[in-house]
């Protein structure tokens, strides 16, 4: 049996597009893969944090955010500065410079989340920074239960003698 022109040139094409297609799933998986790290497992990386895409999470350090238009310089800590581990956790020096200014909820205090690389200078080069409101991380008062909003102060007696006051309804018959 033999093939026909015209079956021999959509067999080709049809490779020459489930291969591109393959090509770009593969190229696209490994250039957007990022590994998830604290800033303690970064210094024990070795060599291979210098060549990895990073993802590292910590607590902004109270004072250290420095902006440069949309580019900031801050300070990470692996822990909240009220924290009583705070003053022995390890802090890392984080530059962003991505393509859109830090969120609004990037303060003090703030659980942060950078991606980008490590360099050998020491500092951590980012692209993509994520914040988290630090008032949502607040210690809680004390006395009060975990998980619990604050009370509400109970509202004040109405003393005006001339408010009107609405007699109950009679029930319809």
């Amino acid at each position: 049996m033999k093939t026909s022109p015209n079956t021999l040139r959509i067999g080709i094409a049809v490779a020459v597009i489930v291969g591109t297609i393959a090509w770009l799933a593969y190229s696209g998986y490994g250039a957007n893969k990022s590994y998830y790290v604290t800033i303690g497992e970064l210094t024990g990386m070795g060599d291979k944090a210098y060549h990895s895409q990073l993802r590292v999470e910590g607590f902004v350090q109270p004072g250290s955010i420095e902006h440069n238009g949309p580019h900031v310089t801050f300070v990470m800590n692996e822990f909240e500065s009220h924290s009583p581990n705070a003053a022995g956790g390890r802090l890392l020096t984080v530059v962003y410079k991505g393509s859109e200014p830090p969120p609004d909820t990037f303060k003090d205090d703030a659980q942060a989340l950078a991606e980008g690389t490590y360099g050998r200078d020491g500092q951590f080069h980012a692209t993509v920074l994520q914040a988290k409101c630090a008032s949502k991380y607040a210690p809680a008062q004390p006395g009060a239960q975990p998980g619990t909003a604050p009370a509400q102060p109970a509202a004040a007696p109405n003393t005006n003698p001339r408010a009107a006051v609405v007699p109950p309804s009679k029930p319809a018959s």
